[in-house]
């Protein structure tokens, strides 16, 4: 069997233009910087931060965020180095099938669907929450559930999903410009709490910045840290007692944290949809990180700053809004609540965008049932954006379901890992492929930022491992019992496509 049989760069592009299949290029660099920020600047800054200073690292949860954020943009200089070579839909799936072959890419495809399925569903759910938190703290009388005898449904999350599917619908660049437009007012809204909340912080508060390590357990409210399933998999896997701070701490605070920096993985599966892509790729992911290490690093200092750690510690679910209510300023609340009601909006049109393009990427290659990736007169895969709402909007609004973040930063992190060892790969096997842009230090940069993405993943907890197993086993199924035998590449459709573009070229 050739489970690692690749397809060509020439292929590759040659399936972009497939009349029918066609995306139409129409974005550029701030739209795709936007498009980054407006994922990884929702809910999560508000809270995420909060929650790995209490229960992880303490004050120098600074520095998870610092080494979360270098090791994510060490990442995105990869995805940048492909993104500019091969300006292709699918973003880690269609770069892995390229170098490390299919069984691999369908591995990453797979988990990319995981990650963005249920990123959406989770988000679309708790932007309902948080907007009728906002309504309650405006003291307006109105609420989104509705029951009917015992049957209960939140129509927030289909209200939000149809009215972004809608417009992605119409045109990537329409969404774009309506997320874009939402993303500049809440970056104004992070800016503005930071710098009220710089008024509050207490240098005593930063002490100690590393607190000593101990037991999990004796922390109030960390259960969550503390079992043998909620455990970092390198800590069970060594017969270590579960513990918190110290630089354990430091570590596994940089697991959760990196959840913050998800989004350029959604970024470059639009690189087909950009103009001049060799150029605006590399330089959208790259402006668009740079944000947001800035405002996360803010908001991490002003958060343990406000509060002592051990205060956030004793709190059920602390964050941003804890702490300037621990400090008397209640009318932060109201503030925050609008930015997270904003954020989640966003984040939700982004994930939509991504989830479709994995899905269209991986039906046009056969994979998954072809009809899927047939594109209408928008030139955007209509049919197949409607069915993405359709399913994200019914798991959210129907299912009780919990922040998945871990599982999330699972699919991320294997994706960030294979990207970055299949640099030196590409190199070797295409050194004649124009590159706009080419990540330093080749092979041993690439090498070491995969092993780096590699031990952050080896932080997450046990039972993401296991729940990530079970998912895998899933898609093996399936990829053997249909992706395998229909194949593009297998079946040969894409050799006599790519001849076929040759031999127009030479008699064009």
């Amino acid at each position: 069997m050739q489970l690692f049989r690749t397809k060509s760069v020439e292929q590759t592009i040659a399936e972009t233009g497939e009349e029918g299949r066609k995306l139409k290029r129409n974005l550029t660099w701030w739209d795709l910087s936007i498009m980054g920020v407006a994922v990884a600047v929702g809910a999560g800054i508000f809270s995420v931060g909060a929650q790995a200073a209490a229960f992880h690292a303490g004050p120098a949860v600074i520095i998870s965020f610092l080494i979360a954020g270098v090791v994510c943009g060490a990442a995105v200089m990869c995805y940048a180095e492909f993104a500019s070579m091969i300006p292709v839909a699918g973003s880690a799936y269609t770069f892995t099938y390229t170098t490390v072959g299919e069984i691999m890419a369908w591995i990453i495809g797979w988990d990319l669907i995981l990650e963005m399925l249920m990123a959406g569903s989770v988000i679309s759910k708790y932007w309902g929450v948080y907007l009728n938190d906002f309504m309650r703290l405006m003291g307006w009388n109105a609420n989104t559930n509705l029951t009917f005898g015992s049957f209960h449904i939140d129509i927030a999350p289909i209200i939000i999903v149809a009215f972004f599917t809608t417009l992605l619908v119409f045109g990537t660049k329409i969404g774009a410009r309506v997320d874009g437009a939402m993303t500049v007012l809440k970056i104004a809204i992070v800016f503005f709490v930071v710098i009220v909340g710089f008024f509050y912080v207490k240098a005593s508060n930063f002490t100690p910045f590393i607190p000593p390590a101990e037991p999990a357990s004796s922390v109030q409210s960390s259960t969550a840290v503390s079992g043998a399933m909620g455990q970092p998999l390198w800590q069970w896997a060594t017969g270590m007692v579960p513990s918190i701070y110290g630089i354990p701490g430091i570590l596994s605070g940089a697991a959760l944290v990196f959840f913050a920096f998800i989004g350029f993985d959604v970024v470059a599966t639009a690189s087909e949809e950009t103009k001049d892509p060799h150029k605006n790729v590399p330089l959208g992911i790259g402006v668009g990180m740079a944000l947001i290490i800035v405002m996360y690093m803010l908001v991490a200092i002003v958060t343990t700053g406000m509060v002592s750690y051990k205060e956030l510690a004793q709190q059920d679910s602390p964050s941003l809004a804890t702490a300037f209510e621990l400090v008397g300023a209640n009318w932060a609340a109201k503030i925050i609540s609008f930015g997270i009601v904003l954020g989640l909006a966003t984040v939700v049109m982004v994930l939509l965008l991504g989830l479709t393009r994995i899905v269209f990427a991986m039906s046009r290659d056969g994979l998954l049932p072809r009809s899927l990736s047939k594109t209408g007169k928008h030139g955007t895969p209509a049919v197949l954006q409607i069915a993405v709402g359709v399913v994200v909007a019914l798991v959210a609004a129907l299912f009780d379901i919990g922040v998945l973040s871990d599982m999330v930063n699972i699919g991320t992190l294997s994706a960030f890992t294979l990207v970055a060892i299949s640099i030196p790969i590409m190199r070797k096997r295409r050194p004649d492929l124009p590159r706009a842009f080419k990540i330093p230090g080749n092979p041993w940069v690439p090498i070491l930022i995969g092993l780096a993405n590699l031990w952050l993943m080896l932080n997450l907890t046990v039972l993401t491992w296991i729940r990530f197993v079970v998912w895998l086993v899933v898609g093996f199924a399936i990829y053997f019992g249909y992706g395998y035998r229909h194949a593009r590449l297998g079946t040969g459709d894409l050799t006599e496509e790519l001849s076929a573009e040759t031999d127009q070229a030479i008699n064009g």
